[in-house]
């Protein structure tokens, strides 16, 4: 979507060359975000303001301006696994 929004500073391009995947694509952040990760199984609504993805993997960072990890699925919706200290942490880790 071009009109996804992107971090702060960094343009597709740079989320492409560290994250080492060409086709990363910033996303549309409107769709559902669960945070998984919790050892309890207790689910967590996630409010999204950017989304990136890479293939079958993407990052979000919400509102509170915390990054997570999760998996995209076909129909738009993200379950999120792993907590990031930051971007360049996710694309590390990805």
């Amino acid at each position: 979507m071009a009109d996804a929004p992107l971090p702060a500073g960094w343009t597709l391009q740079q989320i492409r060359d560290r994250s080492g995947d060409q086709e990363a694509v910033a996303l549309d952040p409107h769709r559902a975000v669960t945070w998984v990760g919790d050892v309890t199984g207790v689910k967590e609504t996630l409010r999204p303001v950017i989304v990136l993805g890479f293939h079958g993997l993407c990052l979000v960072k919400t509102v509170d301006h915390a990054w997570y990890m999760g998996s995209l699925y076909e129909d738009g919706s993200i379950d999120c696994w792993a907590g990031c200290n930051s971007l360049d942490d996710g694309l590390r880790g990805l």
